[in-house]
């Protein structure tokens, strides 16, 4: 997994590529929450992403209850199988999927 992040004023883009798994979540969790101070919109860029666990699921169940207090938070680019399992998950009414 490799994480690129770019903050612009109080926008902090988030590009993940390759998984977010069990192995990866822990990672993602912390470069994640580290920059969200003042952060108003996040966006997760998610179009090299090629899968998502249930433990990166809870990431960013926690990422968005951040976010509900201080902006808003969506996700872009996500990809077919992505937004299946967001689907299945019934992620995709709690999270802004793009």
């Amino acid at each position: 997994m490799k994480i690129t992040q770019n903050k612009n004023g109080n926008t902090l883009t988030i590009a993940v590529e390759g998984r977010i798994d069990t192995a990866t979540s822990k990672e993602f969790e912390e470069k994640s929450k580290a920059d969200l101070n003042g952060v108003e919109s996040l966006i997760l860029d998610f179009s090299a992403l090629n899968y998502i666990s249930s433990a990166g699921l809870r990431v960013l169940l926690s990422l968005q209850k951040i976010m509900n207090k201080q902006g808003s938070m969506k996700i872009t680019g996500a990809n077919d199988i992505v937004k299946d399992i967001f689907e299945v998950t019934g992620f995709s009414e709690i999270l802004d999927v793009e």
